[in-house]
């Protein structure tokens, strides 16, 4: 501290000055106020490039840079099964393609293990490295989050019961799938739908009904699961994140100010 004392005939001014620094915040109290202020800037940037890598796969493979677009292949099939039939397909004619058209084009198997190798060719277009239920399933969760601030945060909260509720769409889809399977790709139930031609009377087109193709049944459960439950995860779990960060304040404490006295 120090002290100023000036006399004068007509007063006489003591001024306390500070002659310290403003205190300055370690630096992971800062990172903490950064990461606690954008965190949702974070999630949408960082989750995004995860979310959307695959598509740069078919991309990189229209452009002939067969390597960098193979690693993303291969990073990406400890994820998802990238079964072509199941999947999208970029630079072709259609957007997926059957079983069949599959087989005729690759290797005719209903071996999982061979039909998930096939990445497409410049006749087809290039396979996306997620399957469809997964763009839907990791898409969706980053839509979410991006509607999360003007949309959903403005909701009451999502209790318990309510993600057991949109989860419960995906579990029965993926394992009427997973058990459907077992009989061979192709020739499971899930494969033909016979059970909802007959359900249904054969309301729609037999297209609608048997494989995997855009537009199917199959496909529109898995695209509609996936959204119910990536809407469900965000809007239950993104409460508890904000809830366990500090309350928001300044960078840096408020420092003394000067005082006058007469």
């Amino acid at each position: 501290m120090l002290w100023l004392v000036e006399f004068s005939p007509y007063k006489t001014i003591i001024v306390q000055m500070e002659t310290s620094r403003t205190p300055q915040i370690p630096h992971p109290s800062r990172w903490l106020v950064f990461f606690t202020r954008y965190w949702l800037v974070i999630f949408v940037i960082g989750y995004g490039l995860y979310a959307w890598l695959p598509f740069l796969a078919p991309v990189l493979m229209k452009l002939e840079l067969d390597g960098p677009a193979r690693a993303i292949y291969f990073f990406y099939s400890f994820l998802c099964h990238q079964l072509p039939e199941r999947s999208f397909f970029l630079f072709g004619p259609k957007g997926m393609y059957s079983l069949a058209e599959v087989q005729a084009a690759w290797h005719n198997t209903n071996n999982p293990l061979i039909l998930r190798q096939f990445i497409g060719n410049p006749e087809m277009g290039w396979k996306v490295a997620w399957s469809d239920r997964m763009v839907s399933l990791y898409g969706g969760i980053w839509l979410a989050g991006l509607f999360w601030q003007p949309l959903l945060r403005r909701l009451k909260r999502l209790p318990w019961w309510g993600l057991l509720l949109l989860t419960l769409p995906i579990f029965v889809d993926g394992a009427t799938h997973t058990i459907s399977d077992f009989a061979g790709i192709g020739h499971g139930f899930r494969d033909t739908n016979v059970w909802l031609s007959t359900l249904t009377r054969s309301a729609f087109s037999p297209a609608f009904y048997a494989g995997d193709a855009f537009g199917s049944f199959n496909s529109w459960m898995r695209l509609l699961t996936g959204l119910l439950f990536s809407v469900g995860a965000v809007w239950f779990i993104f409460p508890y994140i904000e809830e366990s960060f500090p309350a928001k304040s300044g960078p840096y404490p408020q420092g003394s100010q000067g005082k006058e006295t007469r």
